[in-house]
């Protein structure tokens, strides 16, 4: 294993750069309450230079907390012990100062070498993160390391109570402590965290995540891999050749990789091609549901698709594309009519506990699937310097369900990169090989 030691210093709290605020209290929406225990954990990782980058950013996060003071609170009950909401109460955020003792470009930020354990190494060591991964409601909602490395590149952890922000919104809030941190008086977007015009959560999408909260933890392998761009334009030119007379439809970069991950992933771990493969998309929907602009809060969903393992495995590339495609196309509609059936008239009750039933029973038939693409993390500046890469932990959002995240930026790395965690040990190997037989 690597020698490299990184130093960290005790845990401090910071609290917002203003006066003293009277304690207020926020509710959370229906698209934040199923996440508040459960952690998210991101990695900006910077390779140029900037003076002091540990009290630089230090800096900037206390002024940015005077902006987003809810991130500088605690969750609460309601009165009478009634539903979770965030106390703003100014008790402030960890931070922590680490220092590696190597260069960044001699540092395995993911460890695929060491056999079918293929241990993350790095990734550890590069934040702080909540006691037993559990959001317990005393503590703070934010964790922040920064690791400066010799060769003056530096990575910046953050681990939040999911609560609180998606990934859009702590982009948002990372790039307000990067140009605090620069100087500006202020964000260069206004923070919205109360949006009462939000829609509620689909009922089936509820059902549906109540459902794998319920199952038990399990001991997935977690790697990195990166699909290379020969195999994303080889998907994408079946994909036109398939739909040459579709109305000019196109391949993205997420739905190629996505088919790939889907299709090895069924290969490796579902036997009978009868049996179902199930994809659970996880989409952000500000621009579905009207979210006020510089909103924070949790405003993702899912879309669950079934099929067989042997259409995934075995049929057209082009049609598992088509399946992803179709799916994401039904994200929007989840939110135009939601009825007291369950999300939609017809039934939607009965559909609820069908999707329900299959996820318990199928659980590990079941992938599900995010990206960081285009959600502003790799556009957050420190002093005028972006991160080279995105980096995430493996193991959110939960320890339950197989879980992948995709298209992680990574500045001149040749195709998508993604980091999983959604198949036990002894599948590692050959999940590994059908991503290696289909990529190369």
């Amino acid at each position: 294993m690597s020698s490299m030691i990184i130093r960290k210093s005790s845990p401090e709290i910071i609290r917002p750069a203003g006066p003293e605020m009277t304690p207020s209290t926020i509710d959370l929406s229906s698209l934040d309450k199923d996440f508040g225990a459960m952690p998210a954990t991101c990695f900006l990782v910077f390779d140029h230079g900037v003076d002091k980058p540990v009290e630089t950013i230090k800096r900037g996060l206390s002024r940015a907390l005077v902006f987003y003071y809810p991130i500088a609170g605690r969750l609460a009950a309601g009165d009478g012990g009634g539903e979770v909401r965030v106390l703003c109460n100014g008790e402030g955020v960890v931070f922590v100062e680490a220092r590696a003792d190597c260069a960044l470009k001699d540092a395995r930020f993911y460890d695929t070498s060491s056999g079918a354990s293929a241990t993350s190494l790095l990734p550890d060591d590069l934040a702080v993160y909540f006691a037993d991964d559990t959001c317990r409601r005393t503590d703070p909602l934010l964790l922040v390391q920064v690791t400066a490395f010799a060769c003056g590149g530096f990575v910046v952890g953050a681990t939040w109570n999911h609560a609180i922000a998606d990934g859009v919104g702590m982009a948002q809030f990372l790039q307000a402590v990067g140009e605090l941190a620069s100087g500006l008086p202020a964000p260069s977007v206004a923070p919205v965290r109360r949006d009462g015009s939000l829609p509620g959560l689909p009922p089936d999408v509820a059902y549906a995540q109540q459902s794998m909260t319920g199952l038990a933890p399990r001991d997935f392998a977690c790697f990195d891999y990166t699909v290379p761009s020969s195999t994303i334009d080889g998907i994408k030119a079946e994909f036109r050749r398939d739909h040459a007379n579709g109305g000019g439809q196109t391949c993205t970069v997420f739905e190629a990789v996505t088919a790939a991950l889907w299709r090895c992933r069924t290969r490796a771990v579902v036997s009978d091609p009868g049996a179902p493969s199930l994809l659970l998309i996880v989409a952000n929907v500000r621009e579905h549901v009207g979210a006020k602009a510089g909103y924070y809060g949790n405003c993702v969903t899912g879309q669950l698709v079934v099929a067989t393992a042997g259409s995934v495995a075995n049929g057209p590339i082009a049609g598992v594309v088509k399946m992803i495609k179709h799916a994401k196309e039904q994200i929007p509609k989840q939110f135009t009519k939601q009825e007291t059936d369950g999300g939609g008239g017809g039934g939607g009750g009965d559909r609820m506990r069908r999707s329900g039933d299959m996820l318990l029973r199928y659980n590990y038939n079941l992938l599900v699937v995010s990206s960081r693409r285009n959600i502003g993390l790799d556009k957050v500046e420190v002093c005028g310097v972006e991160p080279v890469r995105v980096m995430c932990r493996a193991r959110e959002p939960n320890k339950n369900v197989p879980y992948s995240v995709v298209c992680l930026p990574w500045k001149g790395k040749d195709g998508a990169n993604m980091v999983t965690r959604c198949v036990r040990e002894e599948h590692v190997e050959a999940f590994r090989g059908e991503l290696t037989r289909f990529t190369t």
